[in-house]
């Protein structure tokens, strides 16, 4: 896929995230969103509540892993927002919206690079995609239960192999635009 066409569906998907409520407990809707969109490119994905994860088509077991994470709860629209929160609009070349910034252009970004690479033969690591919830209020049904979950685990490991080794994540969240080491 060209990056012209990359951009494009990164802009549509964005625009359908944002026209969507996704208050953190009520992410249900994006969640289908984004699981639409990757069963739409023939990607093969799960769901654990409002959680959506994915790993590359030739993913390899004896290989590192690269973890593309990002978050599709909102937090309620501020009373001073002066426009139609659930309204995209782009002005100024800037695509305006609830959820736009955090962490809609981020989630959508991870999600069009793990797009790009799914089918690619011989990277020298695995990428794992998840678009988990709850993220604004620090929920138990987010990452968190992701991480936990068996269906999860067992989709990214081994039984036998320690957890989450050689792994490193990349996760799309503003962070007064720069990156943050932990």
């Amino acid at each position: 896929m060209r990056i012209e066409e990359l951009y494009n569906e990164a802009v549509e998907l964005l625009k359908q995230l944002i026209s969507t409520p996704s208050l953190s407990k009520e992410e249900d809707k994006a969640a289908s969103i984004i699981q639409s969109f990757l069963h739409s490119h023939s990607i093969a994905s799960h769901r654990y509540l409002n959680n959506v994860w994915a790993t590359t088509n030739n993913y390899d077991r004896s290989k590192p892993t690269l973890f593309l994470n990002s978050h599709h709860d909102t937090v309620k629209p501020n009373p001073q927002y002066t426009k139609d929160p659930f309204n995209p609009i782009i002005e100024d070349g800037k695509l305006f919206g609830l959820g736009s910034n955090d962490a809609g252009g981020c989630l959508v970004s991870l999600i069009l690079v793990f797009l790009h690479y799914y089918n690619q033969r011989n990277l020298k690591y695995n990428l794992v995609l998840a678009a988990t919830a709850e993220e604004e209020i620090s929920g138990k049904k987010g990452i968190e239960a992701v991480l936990k979950n068996e269906n999860f685990l067992n989709s990214v490991m081994w039984n036998t192999e320690p957890l989450f080794k050689d792994w490193i994540g990349i996760v799309g969240e503003p962070t007064k635009n720069g990156p943050c080491h932990c």
